[in-house]
């Protein structure tokens, strides 16, 4: 294991497109212990809910001047907020903490906070239920990872 590895491993973990789904398996297959791999991956994709609620709100704040921006954006988020008010009524921040975990593509940090700022959900709660969430992901990765790797130790035996 190396530093670029650990770089790395940080990196994809910080990426909406990765996340931890894709940061603990590199960093396992590029020779970091599972532990430490499901460690550095949450610590780094725990952060992606606070930076994502600075940025959202930072460019909201400059660009909502703009009318073309300000009407593109109601709009958008009028009909968004339309179709799935209700599970937002019903779910709330468990329901983000729950599609955050779900280790799937197009789940997680990102777009789980995206969502919550969009519903004008609040920033402390959401923060927290995006890292609840990231938690809980990272343990399920690290479950399949470790089973996996369980798995095929059995069938690829070390010669002797």
């Amino acid at each position: 294991m190396t530093i670029s590895v650990v770089i790395t491993t940080i990196i994809l973990a910080l990426l909406p497109i990765f996340e931890l789904r894709g940061a603990i398996p590199y960093a396992v297959l590029n020779g970091m212990p599972l532990p430490l791999a499901a460690v550095t991956a949450f610590a780094a994709n725990a952060l992606v809910a606070p930076l994502v609620l600075i940025f959202l709100e930072t460019f909201h704040r400059i660009f909502y001047r703009w009318r073309w921006y300000a009407k593109l954006f109601d709009r958008v988020v009028a009909r968004t907020r339309q179709k799935i008010h209700a599970g937002i009524e019903k779910y709330g921040y468990w329901g983000i903490l729950l599609f955050v975990a779900i280790p799937l593509p197009f789940t997680g940090a990102w777009t789980g906070t995206l969502g919550a700022w969009l519903f004008g959900l609040g920033k402390r709660k959401t923060i927290l239920a995006a890292t609840c969430g990231v938690a809980i992901a990272a343990l399920i990765v690290s479950l399949v990872m470790g089973l996996g790797i369980s798995a095929l130790s059995l069938f690829l035996k070390a010669p002797q």
